[in-house]
Formats: structure tokens, C-alpha cells, sequence
């Protein structure tokens, strides 16, 4: 087993080489890794031609959903994307937050950053930034955000609870978040997970979809609501490059379930009341 920060150098040497691929390699995977066939890559992704903000040279085609469909971004607006590749979520945000809202991507990646910016930079927008950064610590500062928004990246970070609890950090009392994100429901085979961890690919950290919603009610989230789930099915000849025939067969025909949620919480306008004494801590 890999340790953290070794999956998170896996993590940014393979984002790396995506940065650098031309928008047809990447879009032949799920994760623009090699790792998954087109057929994956077109169940995973979701359709954001339609969005007012779209742009295609921003779009890696690497998401499981469409979190800004579904953030309630409202004109004036700060949002923060976290993994903001190169920045399709970004402008997409823009085009709800217009002029005077402010757009902050971040990513852990420095050629995904440079991509973004020149990608902000080509279409002129000058209240769009991007920082490079680890979203386990979020280089902002705290009750920045009314709306954070997140596509299928918190499966490839190792501290989830740290994100989660940043994530609370960085919004302002009453702001709110929607995340696209891959869950699961039992237990992968132990040889497709670890291909999937040595592939940085799209399933590879995901955790169990209960566990996932815990760690959003435990840091304190109120009115958490799935906005959209759908299953993700991965095709035989992906199987059978790491399982044998029986074991796709009890796969397919198991209990085990991919799904890719996008996951709606708010952080409350009032801090729970802190202990006063022996009567409200007994």
C-alpha cells in the first residue's frame, strides 16, 4: 500500500502528462490515464456543452458530474473549485457569479494551473484566478467562499476528513457547497483497486458512499442532500486486464456498486454553542 505522499506524487505526475495531452487523448479515458476505455469515459463524464460558461479548450473531459449545474451560484458570488484542471469549472462558475463575482481554482498540479491561466487569460476574464495548492490545506483564507464546488477529485486525495474540514473552514457561515464526487458500495477486488491506485485513476481512493456522507455530518454540515447519483459500470475489457474470468463474472454479478453522487451541504450561519460549564458538558 502506497503511502499518502506517495499517491499524491502519483496523483501530480500523471495529471501532469494529461496537462500536456491534446483534448482527444485524454477524453479516450475516464481519467485521461489510459487506464479506462471510451466507454467508461462516456458513462463517467456528464454533458457541459449546454452550460452558459462552457468552453471546450477548458474541458479535459475528466469530471464523473456536473457540480456548478446544481451550486446555486448567485451574481456577485465568490466560488472556489477544487482540482480546477483547467478551468472549465471556473468558467462555468463566472458565467452564474458574473462581473462582480470572484472565481478561485485551485489545483495540485502546476501544468494544470499554467493551463488554466492561459486559458483565463486567453478569454480575457479578470476576475478568474488560479492557485497552485494542496486542497488538504487550501492556500485562501477562512470565510472566503459562498459556494465551493468540487468534480471527482476528493476520490484521488488520501486525507478526505482534512479536505472535508478545510472545506468548512474556507466557507462563510451560511455558504454552501456542491461536490461531484465517486463513492462506492462494497468492497472493490483488491487487484482492480490497486491497478487503479498505480493508474491514478477515477475510482481509485473512493471510499464507501456512508462513510463519504459522515464525514460531511460529522465536521458540522447541515441540510445535506445527494443532488444526482447514477451507477458507473466499468466494461469487461477493462476487467479483464486485472481480473480473470470468474472473478468479472462474481464482479458483475456481486453486490458492488460505483456510483458517482454530487453531494449538496451548508455550513450553518451560527457555530454550534461552545460548552459553558458542568450542566450542558455532563
Amino acid at each position: 500500500m502506497k503511502t499518502d505522499d506517495e499517491l499524491k506524487e502519483l496523483v501530480k505526475q500523471k495529471y501532469s502528462e494529461i496537462a500536456l495531452q491534446n483534448k482527444e487523448t485524454n477524453q479516450s479515458s475516464c481519467c485521461g490515464s489510459g487506464a479506462c476505455s471510451e466507454e467508461v469515459y462516456n458513462i463517467m463524464s456528464d454533458d457541459y456543452t449546454q452550460l452558459e460558461g462552457y468552453n471546450a479548450n477548458a474541458n479535459l473531459g475528466l469530471g464523473c458530474g456536473l457540480p456548478t449545474q446544481f451550486a446555486k451560484i448567485k451574481q456577485g458570488d465568490t466560488v472556489i473549485d477544487l482540482g480546477s484542471g483547467a478551468g472549465n469549472d471556473c468558467f462555468v462558475a463566472r458565467a452564474e457569479a458574473g462581473e462582480a463575482g470572484k472565481i478561485i481554482g485551485i489545483d495540485f498540479t502546476p501544468a494544470m494551473v499554467e493551463m488554466a491561466r492561459v486559458n483565463a487569460e486567453t478569454l480575457g476574464f479578470t476576475n478568474v484566478e488560479f492557485r497552485q495548492g494542496d486542497i488538504e490545506k487550501m492556500p485562501v483564507t477562512s470565510n472566503l467562499a459562498d459556494v465551493i464546488v468540487s468534480n471527482c477529485v476528493l476520490n484521488l486525495v488520501p486525507n478526505k476528513a482534512a479536505v472535508i474540514k478545510e472545506i468548512y473552514r474556507v466557507l462563510k457561515p451560511g455558504g454552501h457547497f456542491s461536490i461531484s464526487d465517486v463513492v462506492l458500495l462494497g468492497d472493490l477486488p483488491e487487484a482492480l483497486r490497486s491497478a487503479a491506485e498505480m493508474y491514478a485513476g477515477c475510482i481509485s481512493g473512493a471510499v464507501q458512499k456512508d462513510v463519504y456522507l459522515e464525514l460531511i455530518q460529522s465536521e458540522g454540515f447541515k441540510n445535506i442532500t445527494v443532488q444526482k447519483e447514477k451507477q458507473i459500470h466499468i466494461p469487461n475489457d477493462i476487467l479483464k486486464n486485472y481480473l480473470g474470468d470468474d472473478e468479472i463474472n462474481a464482479f458483475n454479478s456481486g453486490n458492488v456498486g460505483i456510483f458517482s453522487i454530487t453531494v449538496y451541504a451548508e455550513k450553518p450561519l451560527e457555530e454550534s454553542a461552545a460548552c459553558c460549564g458542568p450542566a450542558c458538558c455532563s
